[in-house]
């Protein structure tokens, strides 16, 4: 059973998008279409390129912005407001998840890479307000993006948590190998991605989390 993988837990780390929300929502069509629209006025190509880099610097550098920041020296925070600009109106709410989450032993926090306002709205659309002892954007890692191990230090180490007595959940595996190295158990949201370093693979994390309390 999970359970005995997670007696020690008294912190919970959820990644936001995908991870706290289905895929189905589909509300990353709405952020790519913004970054490209933002890669077309800002950079100057067409709307190919500017899907091409997208996904290039996503997959090199972690997060498009990562790649436009470096590439470019485009600044983050009109970057982060722009794309953020979302309609959360098909966001179903999740009482179950809600529910579960709550009924969680210790400190549950939410680290995207997204900024901390896209989690504070996104995660209120979902019916979680008021859930979480804390919300991480990608400004509190210095605006460098996990998979980095720097980012995941400098957030962590600032709520101050210790890592081996931690979870994380996440949609993306790639996000998950450097927790794993610092001591916490992993999980892998709706991926059927498998490696050493996923502990654990769901893909409904509502009746995971209730067979942990």
């Amino acid at each position: 059973m999970p359970y005995d993988d997670f007696r020690h837990v008294d912190t919970w780390v959820f990644d936001l998008d995908n991870t706290l929300y289905p895929p189905e929502v589909r509300l990353f069509d709405q952020i790519e279409r913004l970054m490209t629209g933002f890669i077309v006025r800002e950079i100057g190509v067409d709307i190919a390129a500017a899907h091409d880099l997208r996904r290039h610097y996503w997959k090199t550098y972690g997060t498009t912005l990562a790649g436009l920041m470096h590439e470019h020296g485009v600044a983050p925070d009109p970057f982060l407001h722009e794309v953020h600009a979302l309609d959360l109106g098909n966001m179903p709410a999740a009482p179950e998840l809600r529910r579960a989450i709550a009924a969680l032993p210790g400190r549950k926090i939410i680290y995207t890479n997204g900024s901390r306002a896209h989690g504070e709205k996104v995660s209120a659309a979902r019916g979680l307000a008021g859930v979480f002892d804390a919300i991480y954007g990608i400004e509190d890692a210095g605006y460098v993006p996990k998979p980095d191990r720097g980012a995941f230090e400098r957030v962590f180490g600032a709520d101050g948590f210790e890592t081996g007595r931690a979870a994380m959940f996440e949609d993306d595996p790639r996000n998950l190998a450097v927790p794993r190295k610092m001591g916490m158990r992993t999980v892998l949201v709706g991926a059927a991605n498998k490696g050493e370093h996923i502990d654990h693979r769901t893909g409904d994390l509502s009746e995971f989390l209730q067979k942990l309390v």
